[in-house]
């Protein structure tokens, strides 16, 4: 890789890309972290491929790699500084660091010091991620709670694997679901992201967050993280489209929808996914399930109201069960 300047820091916002959905993978390592054998050129090049419109630069424990990215940087391809913060008892992602800025990562959850590393990355703008809370290593497996962090990394690489070191993902989908119902009801949940983990060829984007943002920059795409306006795709051949609807207005996801006492339709669309299942989820668990036909292309509605409902989310899957795609929810009032 080139020598560091301050020149080669890349851009936080790409040009002319205003409010809409952009797909991209905030998780992703290159030389800088070990097991990894890829240079920021040939990850920036596999994003453009795969279509990403963004992706975060996140070496374990070193901001060294940020100004290697500048060159590799463009109006099609926006890159967020960031790190992944390998605590002793847990790994978790700092997002939208400033060039060069690094995050003390020597302590676990006996020292009570991980509350005032993430205010420094808040305190800045950025976000913070709880990264494979059950990957199957001591320091991997997350001892800190979920309402820690800005968001939860709930889908790491793919969906399932026999490689002793993958993520669990259906335990860390299992325990997300479960608190979602009270982080709701208390307004401080965690919405779910989904990124490979990438540290060799052909894993990056497998899977990828796709985010509804005002705009193509580090701020926008992190304001939108945060409201959990997003959904997570197993690759860019999945789209997914989740509303709910009343008589007079239709939200998305991340939104919330105020219906009193009228009723509430739901209706999920999906393309990509052959012979696949849908199914929604509320506080009462599974409540819909759909079956899509080989094409992979179809739409399912459900009916609800407020009072049998506070949150609808949706869950695609492959005839083998493993996932094709999960979105945050909507809010039911």
């Amino acid at each position: 890789m080139p020598e560091p300047t301050p020149a080669t820091f890349p851009p936080r916002r790409a040009a002319g890309r205003g409010p809409g959905w952009y797909r991209g993978d905030l998780h992703v390592h290159s030389l800088l972290s070990y097991g990894a054998d890829l240079t920021p050129a040939q990850l920036a090049a596999a994003a453009r491929a795969l279509g990403l419109d963004f992706l975060a630069t996140t070496e374990h424990n070193t901001a060294d790699g940020h100004a290697h990215w500048g060159p590799y940087a463009g109006d099609d391809l926006l890159v967020i500084l960031g790190q992944e913060v390998t605590t002793h008892t847990g790994h978790w992602l700092a997002l939208g660091l400033d060039p060069g800025q690094s995050v003390e990562w020597r302590y676990g959850v006996r020292d009570d010091a991980i509350g005032r590393h993430l205010d420094q990355v808040r305190r800045h703008g950025g976000l913070c991620v709880a990264a494979h809370p059950h990957a199957p290593y001591p320091h991997g497996t997350s001892m800190y709670p979920y309402r820690c962090f800005d968001a939860v990394e709930v889908w790491n690489g793919r969906w399932a694997s026999d490689l002793p070191w993958n993520a669990d993902n259906e335990a860390t989908l299992a325990e997300w679901g479960r608190h979602l119902a009270y982080g709701l009801r208390r307004g401080d949940w965690q919405p779910a992201v989904g990124n490979s983990d990438a540290h060799l060829a052909g894993q990056l984007g497998t899977p990828h967050t796709v985010v509804h943002a005002e705009q193509l920059s580090t701020e926008a795409v992190l304001a939108g993280v945060r409201a959990g306006r997003s959904w997570v795709a197993e690759s860019s051949t999945v789209d997914v489209t989740l509303t709910a609807t009343t008589a007079d207005r239709s939200v998305g996801v991340g939104e919330r929808l105020t219906a009193e006492d009228q009723p509430i339709t739901v209706r999920v669309q999906v393309v990509g996914v052959p012979s696949g299942t849908i199914t929604l989820h509320t506080e009462r668990g599974l409540v819909h399930r759909a079956t899509l036909p080989a094409d992979g292309s179809g739409s399912t509605a459900w009916r609800t109201n407020v009072d049998e409902a506070g949150f609808v989310r949706a869950e695609v899957r492959h005839p083998n069960r493993h996932l094709a795609a999960l979105t945050n929810p909507i809010i039911l009032d």
